[in-house]
């Protein structure tokens, strides 16, 4: 039996932990999963307040099921936001008040996904 030591320049040279090593890798994809989950339920949320607030400015149909389903789920994650703008046009209050919800989760929700990243 010879001995041939390996190639520098083989792609397998030093030789490769193993790959059932799993050291730090686990806590980084339960964290990596977690951010991606933070990422979507923020998004959709900003997608109802953005769905919310076309619904109002275009008069929608209050007795379709779907305008109704958002208009429902937007008072629901206001969160105390709805009220936060009292401009003399209702309107504008309703654009102004929802979209700075929207704002709000966004960053909150970014804030979150770099704190779980680190």
């Amino acid at each position: 039996m010879s001995y041939h030591p390996q190639d520098p320049h083989s792609p397998h040279y030093p030789p490769q932990p193993p790959h059932g090593d799993y050291g730090g890798r686990r806590g980084r994809d339960g964290s990596e999963a977690l951010a991606n989950v933070v990422r979507v339920v923020t998004g959709a949320i900003a997608t109802i307040f953005a769905l919310h607030i076309v619904f109002v400015v275009f008069d929608a149909n209050q007795g379709n099921e779907f305008v109704s389903f958002v208009y429902g789920a937007a008072k629901v994650f206001v969160l105390g936001l709805g009220d936060v703008f009292t401009p003399d046009d209702a309107l504008l209050g309703v654009v102004l008040n929802y979209g700075l919800a929207a704002l709000v989760y966004l960053v909150i929700g970014q804030l979150v996904i770099k704190a779980l990243r680190r």
